[in-house]
């Protein structure tokens, strides 16, 4: 499975950026029924489950941006997103893109099995 994350870069404290990932192959059936994630860790926190979305939409987000980052999907194209606004200076991380196979229901404590490389996002004050 490849998988690539873009979007990521500097902004300012209050502004947003939309992460993509591009999963430009996948050999283990249907993308329709894959869970969907997105992560990002820091040297000092690990890594954090951000956000999931589920093959009908449903979705979860971790508390810290809840009300802010959006995550969504386009199974045809094999490509998911999170639109990030009112970003923060905490926001400050690698972010990773994952998918779990085989799994109708999405969870933040979910194991995932594949990912991408990663995309820096820098949130200046």
């Amino acid at each position: 499975v490849q998988m690539k994350e873009s979007g990521g870069g500097p902004v300012q404290s209050g502004g947003s950026l939309r992460l993509s990932c591009v999963v430009s192959e996948y050999p283990f059936g249907s993308f329709d029924r894959v869970c969907l994630g997105w992560f990002r860790q820091t040297p000092e926190n690990g890594r954090e489950a951000v956000a999931v979305i589920a093959h009908d939409g449903r979705s979860n987000y971790v508390d810290s941006v809840k009300g802010r980052f959006t995550i969504s999907r386009d199974n045809d194209k094999k490509t998911f997103y999170l639109q990030m606004d009112r970003l923060n200076p905490e926001d400050t991380s690698t972010y990773y893109c994952a998918v779990r196979r085989f799994s109708l229901n999405c969870d933040l404590k979910f194991e995932f099995h594949f990912w991408g490389q990663g995309t820096q996002v820098a949130v200046s004050a």
